[in-house]
């Protein structure tokens, strides 16, 4: 074979594999590109080291399989790291010829996002984002199953805002990266363009949306928020009950929509949950594209965890960081803040972290309730099998006392230990709406006050719960 060019064996074996495969797993590790090959082997790249070891780990004798029934020879596949973006930008300055707001960086988990914001901010000599954190940009935004198709949404929204995906509505439970991702489309924005970006805080507005009136200074809150490019609100679960806060955002709303200026917002559940908001907000807030986030699968927690230990240049082991993978599997912050404890124990005590160290200092974050992996049929089986009942009078249409209330009961375990929203929990109670779910949990929290038995009873099918969980 003149010049032992495997390229289009490659192409080919990459092909098969891509059928073989789920969709979100080739993408997130399958970010593989061809170099060069000799007679018995091809030279790949990939984007990181942490890359390169999980997909020797996992796919290299896989991919060499694949080769040896493609061209009959035992073939070896070198992984090498693939030169960064802005290295090899300094040396081809016009790389982006047709679209230079374009120019992406590779994720070390296969997704494709636009390039470091603070770079693109030094080489145009601007400063940051007063508002935005610096380090909140795509490049340090993790993409697994669990947020691809958000975080491609923002990637889009980023490179040509006011289009297609206008409003933006990202929603979902504490620390998932709802502002993470929402700062990134700013920065991004921000660094690449001379638009006008403002991020803040649903309470913040309201709180100057309230100044304004006291100062009499209304015509000024209008003009900074409908003369702009970018409107980025965050946590916009806070406006309810604020009746005059939300008729004024309404109207700020209808002036950056009609004038095509992108609009991003975060919530803590689907607008649709959200109660005393006004029905036409509500409708504009639903005009667009609203995505959720899901707690991250444990590859992603993996590689998020070994991103944030790289970046910090803190050596942790591999066994280490899957131990806390294992353990912590509600959200990234609670996986930062376990990795912060351990590092900040290692440095004041001046120890090595060792497994033995780690579970000892992270014992209370694993055993909180909310990290084991519970499913809503676990706390029905076991909520019904602790009242004497059937599994399907939880989830059946009967509304006798004698299954009312433990069915309520166990709609609110489900609110409190798993991360699932009172839409999901409706769904597996029999297809019952979400508010019969907020009523529930509500007349559980008045009977808790009023009986202060019940918490006793709450906590033992909580430890029924877990252990159940653990056996199966």
């Amino acid at each position: 074979m003149a010049g032992w060019d495997y390229s289009i064996f490659w192409k080919e074996a990459m092909d098969q594999i891509q059928g073989e495969l789920e969709e979100q797993e080739f993408a997130m590790w399958f970010n593989l590109e061809y170099s060069s090959s000799i007679e018995n082997e091809i030279t790949i790249t990939v984007p990181s080291s942490f890359y390169r070891d999980q997909v020797k780990q996992r796919y290299q004798s896989y991919i060499e399989e694949k080769l040896h029934e493609l061209t009959g020879k035992q073939l070896k596949l070198l992984i090498e790291i693939r030169a960064k973006k802005n290295e090899e930008s300094s040396q081809r300055p016009n790389q982006s010829e047709n679209n230079p707001k374009a120019e992406v960086k590779t994720h070390q988990n296969g997704k494709r996002s636009p390039s470091s914001t603070e770079s693109q901010s030094a080489q145009k000599g601007k400063s940051p984002h007063p508002q935005l954190r610096k380090d909140y940009t795509f490049d340090s935004y993790v993409i697994g199953d669990n947020n691809s198709f958000a975080a491609n949404a923002a990637i889009a929204i980023a490179k040509n805002p006011g289009t297609a995906y206008n409003p933006f509505l990202i929603y979902g439970g504490v620390g998932l990266g709802k502002t993470h991702l929402m700062q990134s489309i700013g920065n991004y924005i921000f660094s690449d363009s001379s638009s006008k970006v403002i991020y803040i805080t649903a309470e913040n507005f309201t709180n100057e949306f309230i100044q304004s009136i006291r100062d009499k200074t209304t015509q000024a809150f209008k003009n900074k928020y409908r003369y702009i490019d970018v409107l980025l609100i965050d946590d916009i679960h806070f406006l309810q009950k604020k009746i005059e806060t939300q008729e004024e955002l309404f109207h700020t709303f209808n002036a950056l929509y009609d004038g095509n200026k992108q609009m991003v917002f975060t919530c803590d559940r689907p607008v649709s949950e959200l109660k005393n908001l006004s029905d036409r907000l509500r409708s504009r807030f639903e005009r667009g594209l609203n995505v959720d986030l899901q707690p991250p699968s444990y590859e992603t927690r993996f590689a998020i965890l070994k991103k944030k230990s790289d970046d910090k240049k803190i050596h942790i082991p591999n066994e280490i960081i899957e131990l806390i993978c294992r353990n912590v599997t509600t959200n990234v912050r609670d996986l930062e803040a376990a990795l912060t404890k351990l590092v900040a124990y290692a440095e004041l005590v001046g120890k090595d972290i060792t497994i033995e160290i780690a579970q000892q200092q992270l014992k209370d974050v694993f055993a909180s309730p909310k990290q084991s992996n519970v499913t809503i049929e676990v706390i029905q089986r076991v909520t019904a099998e602790y009242f004497a009942l059937s599994f399907n009078d939880l989830k059946g249409k009967k509304r006798t006392k004698a299954i009312a209330y433990p069915r309520q009961l166990a709609m609110y375990i489900a609110r409190e230990i798993t991360e699932y929203s009172t839409t999901e929990v409706g769904m597996e109670f029999g297809g019952r709406d979400h508010t019969t779910v907020m009523h529930a949990c509500q007349k559980i929290e008045e009977r808790i006050r009023s009986d202060p038995t019940l918490d006793s009873t709450i906590n033992t099918l909580i430890r029924s719960i877990k252990e159940y969980s653990a056996k199966t």
